[in-house]
C-alpha cells in the first residue's frame, strides 16, 4: 500500500510549508486526485487519519479529495473522450493513436491553516 508512503509525502510537505510560514495548525487540505492515478481514495483517507493523529500539526486537519476525471485525447480525430468508460482506442473513430490529457494528477490544492 504506497499510500502511506504518499500521505507522509505530504505530510512533510506541509511540515516543512508550515515551518517557513509560522503556522501552528493545518485544519484542511484539498487535494486533487485523478480517477486514473494509482492512488486509491479510501486507502489515502484511512492512512491520513491515522498518520494525522500522531503528528500535532495535522491532529484536528479534514483532508477532501477532489476526483479529476480521466479524459483522453484522439490524435486520430481529434475529440476527447472519458478514458475509464473506453479505454485506449478511441469511442469515435477506433482509433488507438490516443494519449491522455488529465485524469492522472496528484495535486495539493488547498490548504488551511492556524
Amino acid at each position: 500500500m504506497h499510500e502511506l508512503g504518499v500521505t507522509f509525502h505530504i505530510m512533510d510537505s506541509l511540515e516543512k510549508t508550515a515551518a517557513e510560514n509560522n503556522v501552528e495548525e493545518i485544519t484542511k487540505v484539498i487535494l486533487e486526485l485523478g480517477e486514473v492515478s494509482t492512488v486509491i481514495e479510501s486507502y489515502l483517507t484511512n492512512c491520513w487519519k491515522w498518520a494525522a493523529a500522531k503528528r500535532p500539526l495535522f491532529q484536528n486537519s479534514e483532508l477532501i479529495v477532489e476526483t479529476l476525471p480521466a479524459i483522453t485525447y484522439c490524435q486520430a480525430c481529434e475529440k476527447t473522450y472519458p478514458t475509464v468508460e473506453y479505454g485506449k482506442v478511441c469511442p469515435h473513430c477506433k482509433s488507438p493513436e490516443t494519449y491522455l490529457l488529465q485524469g492522472n494528477e496528484f495535486n495539493i490544492k488547498e490548504i488551511e491553516v492556524r
